[in-house]
């Protein structure tokens, strides 16, 4: 059942933070949602990866939701398709080091596989935003949940690239440090 009016009372409920209804959203869509990805991302590890951060920005974002502006399900594929739009610009100008163990830095701040631990984990990457210097915390946001390029952000700044460069990194690191010892 992926009726209109059972999707707006699932992101009205997400909106207010239910887990369940996030749950349950997922299932109604996440099949529709991967084929989006998939036909930009044809590599299907990169596409789960990016559906789990599509439902990340749905957490995050179901409260900006208006059915007047359209359809939920349009409003979902929009977040899809510019998600794994994003997630391939970031792969081609983002090859970040390969750490001595081989891992890529990236794919150690979050494990693919584990989206239920991703959503009860919330509560933890809230408290370790909260303590990021608030422009450093707009950045990554930005960059991460509303796809903002550097180039964007810099603009935004009023800050130079290397600089965004910079917080982004740090932000990270910082947050990645932060979520370890919450663990």
């Amino acid at each position: 059942m992926r009726d209109d009016a059972t999707l707006v009372r699932l992101l009205d409920a997400v909106a207010a933070r239910d887990e369940a209804a996030l749950r349950r959203l997922y299932d109604l869509t996440a099949p529709k949602l991967l084929g989006v990805i998939l036909r930009i991302q044809r590599d299907r590890s990169a596409a789960e990866d990016t559906l789990q951060d599509v439902f990340l920005r749905v957490w995050l974002a179901a409260g900006s939701y208006a059915p007047e502006a359209g359809r939920p399900l349009t409003w979902l594929c929009t977040i899809a398709r510019n998600r794994a739009i994003d997630a391939v610009r970031r792969r081609r100008e983002l090859q970040g080091p390969v750490l001595e163990d081989g891992e890529d830095w990236l794919e150690r701040l979050a494990d693919p596989h584990d989206s239920e631990g991703a959503i009860l984990g919330r509560d933890a990457l809230r408290a370790c935003l909260a303590r990021l210097d608030p422009a450093h915390r707009d950045c990554v946001v930005l960059a991460y949940c509303e796809g903002l390029s550097r180039e964007d952000l810099s603009a935004r700044f009023g800050r130079p690239v290397n600089t965004i460069k910079t917080w982004l990194h740090r932000a990270l690191a910082s947050l990645k440090g932060c979520l370890e010892a919450a663990a």
